[in-house]
């Protein structure tokens, strides 16, 4: 399954590794990924799969959003489609 990951927080050093280190521990898979520097926030939104993470997607959203809080970063993670959905016009 294919799911939206976005991060945000103060630009340091890193953080791109770190969030990708999160992701490759649990065997997901970054297929696209833009990021850019808003003032002094760093902004990401990647397109990852899931299809060969081994917990519950309800789960993985919950630990990127946990490990997210300890690096100082607000990780959120959701299904492709519900993504979709919320941003048709």
């Amino acid at each position: 399954m294919r799911a939206i990951v976005t991060v945000i927080g103060k630009d340091r050093v890193g953080i791109i590794a770190e969030v990708c280190a999160l992701l490759a521990k649990n065997n997901i898979n970054v297929l696209d990924i833009s990021q850019t520097i808003l003032q002094d926030y760093f902004t990401m939104i990647m397109m990852v799969d899931t299809a060969a993470c081994d917990m519950p997607f309800a789960q993985m959203v919950q630990y990127l959003q946990e490990e997210g809080r300890k690096i100082g970063l607000n990780v959120h993670a959701q299904r492709e489609d519900i993504f979709n959905a919320m941003h048709r016009i």
